[in-house]
C-alpha cells in the first residue's frame, strides 16, 4: 500500500463552500482538483491542495466531523491489512463512495481517519 496524499479536513456550511474554494486556491496557489456531491451522505466535497473541504448542513456533518484526516491510498484492501496489523481498528469496512471506495478507521492514538482509493476518472 502506498499513501498518495493526506488531506486535512475542513468542515463548512454549504453556503461557504464556493468562497472557501476561492480563498484556498488564492492562498495555496493550487486549483480545486476535485469537486463532487456525495448524495448518500448529503455532502459536497472539494479538494484544494492538501485540504479537503466538506460542506453540508449540521445534521449531515455531525456523523463525519470526528474524522480528522483522509488518506488517499493506491490500494484500499492493502491499507486495511496494514492498518489492522499496525494496531488500528476498522470502524467502517470498505464501501463504495462517489470517488471509488473508502473506510473509516481508529488509529491506536484514537485519531479517526478515512482511507480512500479513487477509481476511474478521479484516480490520481
Amino acid at each position: 500500500m502506498k499513501v498518495l496524499r493526506v488531506y486535512v479536513r475542513i468542515y463548512l456550511a454549504p453556503s461557504a463552500l464556493d468562497n472557501a474554494i476561492a480563498f484556498y486556491e488564492a492562498v495555496t496557489g493550487e486549483i480545486c482538483a476535485l469537486h463532487f456531491s456525495h448524495p448518500d451522505a448529503g455532502l459536497e466535497v472539494a479538494a484544494v491542495g492538501a485540504l479537503l473541504l466538506i460542506a453540508g448542513p449540521p445534521e449531515r456533518l455531525a456523523p463525519v466531523q470526528a474524522t480528522q484526516a483522509t488518506f488517499l491510498v493506491d490500494n484500499l484492501d492493502a491499507a486495511r491489512d496494514t492498518v489492522v496489523a499496525a494496531g488500528g481498528m476498522i470502524l467502517e469496512e470498505p464501501r463504495r463512495v462517489p470517488t471509488g471506495r473508502n473506510m473509516r478507521v481508529r488509529h491506536p492514538d484514537d485519531t479517526i481517519c478515512e482511507y480512500v482509493e479513487h477509481t476511474g476518472a478521479t484516480a490520481e
